[in-house]
Order: C-alpha cells, then sequence, then structure tokens
C-alpha cells in the first residue's frame, strides 16, 4: 500500500475503517473457501490402498522410498508369507482374481497377486483349475518394467510353489526362465527376492521333474543366467537320493558338472564343484554304482578315477578329478 492511500485510509472515520476491515475479511474467508485441487489429488494419492508390508534388503521394514520412488507418491508395501491370512470371502475373490491380474491399474494387479498368495497358501484347492492361467498372467508381472510389480510377482511364485508343489510343472517353463532372469539383474532388492524363490522351486518341486527343465539353462547365453541355472541344478540333485541319482544317471550328472566347471562365472564353477563332490560321495558309499569286479581285476577298476575316466573326455576327467582329489585332500589335511 502507497503512503498516499495509508493517509487517505487513516483520514477516514473510524466507522469507515471497520467496514473496510470487514470487506477485507470476508474476501479473505471467500478465498479460503475456494477448493484446493491439488490439496484433494494430494489426498487421492496418499490414500491409496497399501498392498503389503515393506522389507528392506537386510529384512528390516523399509522407510516407504523404495516404493514411493517408482510408484510415484503411491506406497507399495511387502508382505512376508508368514503374515498374510486366509480370505473371509474365497469365492468372490475367486471371480475377479483373473481379471485383476490383467487390470491395467499395477496398484490393483498388486493387491490381486497377494490374493493369490493368501488362496495358494490357504485356500490351494480353491484355485487349482485355473491355477494354469493365474501362472500365465503371474509371468506378465514379471515382466512388467515396475520394479514393485515385479517383486510381488516374484514373492507370489515362492507360495505357488511351496503350496502346489509338482501341480505346477507343466506350466514351469516361462515361469522358470522369468526367474532366472530376474535372479540375474544388477536391481538387488529383485535379485534376491527372485533368488528365495528359485531356492523355494528347488525345495518344493521333486528334483526327479525339475532337473530337465533347468538343464537347457546351464547352457544359456547369458552366463548370469547359466550361473543360476547351476545353482539351482547343483541343489536339487542331493534330494534325489541313491535310487533317484541311479534312475536319472550318475554319469549323465558327472557329465553335466564337468561341463560346468569351465564356466566364465565362478558361481558354476563352485556348484559344479559342489554337486561333483556329492556325486563322489554318493559314488563311494553306495555298491550298486560300482562296477561288480572278478578276483583278477584290479582294485583301481571300481574307483572313482576309473569311473570319471571311462565316462569323460580325458581333458574333463583330469578336470573332475582335480577339483575332487584336491578337496578330499584338503579334508585329510583338516581332520
Amino acid at each position: 500500500m502507497s503512503q498516499k492511500a495509508l493517509r487517505d485510509l487513516n483520514a477516514l472515520p473510524g466507522s469507515e475503517r471497520k467496514i473496510e476491515s470487514a470487506n477485507k475479511g470476508n474476501l479473505m474467508k471467500h478465498i479460503s473457501e475456494i477448493p484446493n485441487e491439488n490439496t484433494e489429488e494430494c489426498c487421492r494419492q496418499n490414500n491409496a490402498p497399501l498392498v503389503s508390508v515393506p522389507a528392506s534388503e537386510n529384512g528390516a521394514a523399509k522407510s516407504g522410498n523404495e516404493a514411493g520412488n517408482e510408484a510415484g507418491n503411491v506406497e507399495i508395501e511387502y508382505i512376508d508369507s508368514e503374515d498374510l491370512n486366509g480370505l473371509e470371502d474365497v469365492d468372490m475373490t475367486l471371480k475377479t482374481i483373473l481379471t485383476g491380474l490383467d487390470s491395467k491399474d499395477w496398484v490393483l494387479v498388486c493387491e490381486t497377486l497377494n490374493n493369490v498368495r493368501r488362496l495358494s497358501l490357504f485356500h490351494k484347492e480353491a484355485m487349482l483349475e485355473m491355477v494354469g492361467n493365474v501362472i500365465t498372467l503371474l509371468v506378465k508381472s514379471l515382466k512388467n518394467p515396475r520394479s514393485a510389480l515385479c517383486k510381488t510377482a516374484i514373492m507370489t511364485s515362492a507360495d505357488m510353489f511351496h503350496a502346489y508343489n509338482d501341480q505346477l510343472i507343466d506350466f514351469l517353463d516361462p515361469l522358470l526362465v522369468q526367474l532366472l532372469l530376474k535372479a540375474s539383474q544388477d536391481k538387488k532388492f529383485v535379485c534376491e527376492a527372485a533368488e528365495r524363490a528359485l531356492i523355494s522351486m528347488t525345495t518344493w518341486v521333486s528334483p526327479s521333474l525339475l532337473l530337465p527343465k533347468l538343464q537347457p539353462y546351464l547352457k544359456h547365453r547369458n552366463p548370469r543366467v547359466r550361473a543360476k541355472a547351476s545353482m539351482c541344478f547343483s541343489r536339487s540333485v542331493p534330494r534325489l537320493g541313491i535310487e533317484g541319482i541311479k534312475a536319472y544317471g550318475i554319469d549323465n550328472l558327472i557329465q553335466t558338472a564337468a561341463s560346468q566347471l569351465s564356466d566364465q562365472l565362478p558361481e558354476s564353477r563352485e556348484a559344479a564343484r559342489t554337486l561333483l563332490l556329492e556325486l563322489q560321495s554318493v559314488y563311494e558309499r553306495s555298491p550298486e554304482f560300482t562296477p561288480s569286479t572278478t578276483v583278477s581285476d584290479s582294485p583301481e577298476a571300481s574307483s572313482w578315477e576309473h569311473f570319471c575316466q571311462s565316462k569323460l573326455s580325458p581333458i574333463n576327467a583330469q578336470a573332475v578329478l582335480r577339483v575332487t582329489n584336491i578337496t578330499r585332500e584338503a579334508l585329510v589335511i583338516g581332520s
């Protein structure tokens, strides 16, 4: 306000000044009552549904930054499997499950994925008939570039392995390749979730069914995928047991492990070494793997060394024996 205007105002009678002040107050009240669209939009965003409880990379609760940064003010949280509860209205959830998974609203898809987890863990028989369709849409979410949605889909995969076991084997191929790819990427919290899902797979799916599915990925062009597949393969073989190893073919397993010893990544090589030591132990303590010998036969004819040399190329046999002999010598020295 200019000095001239201020002087004029002071010159007014007291009653007129009160009227002008009242008018100013009414004007300010009128302005304050105009709806603030930005405020309403902010409230709508803050009231967006929460999907689960965030877990940090070390297992602690997240501040919401990870989800908030990706979701654009929509907070996505992650629920651990043990914190999930059953559904009150299973039939209604089943009616909307496929529509929700195929929605363009990614927050709704996350909510629906958590319902798939609840159905799998608490009402698995109710969803059994639609598992194939659910897996198809689950794979679609795994391919989504939004990390919060992708991680929720990975967590769903782990719970479905736990619940359905071998019943997923006919639908496993597209799911397996996505989990191997996600476990091979650089985004740590997605990678770790995918590794946990792969562990769930090797824990709950029968190795006799799983190993043939894994074997092609041991030759994948992506070395990280090969490494993750090798680790899964190595974890699955001991679950076969002696009879399972015999049925699958111990020579086939040794050849597979030998081919991984020269792989590019150390994870693949370490998985191969672990598998070879397991196979050596099985071979040496199980008479059914040892060829019958006569009095005239040399004791070396039934040895691990002779077996490897008879089943592998000279180069691969040498590599396998070097690994197994060095490890055995280290164990002897350590004892």
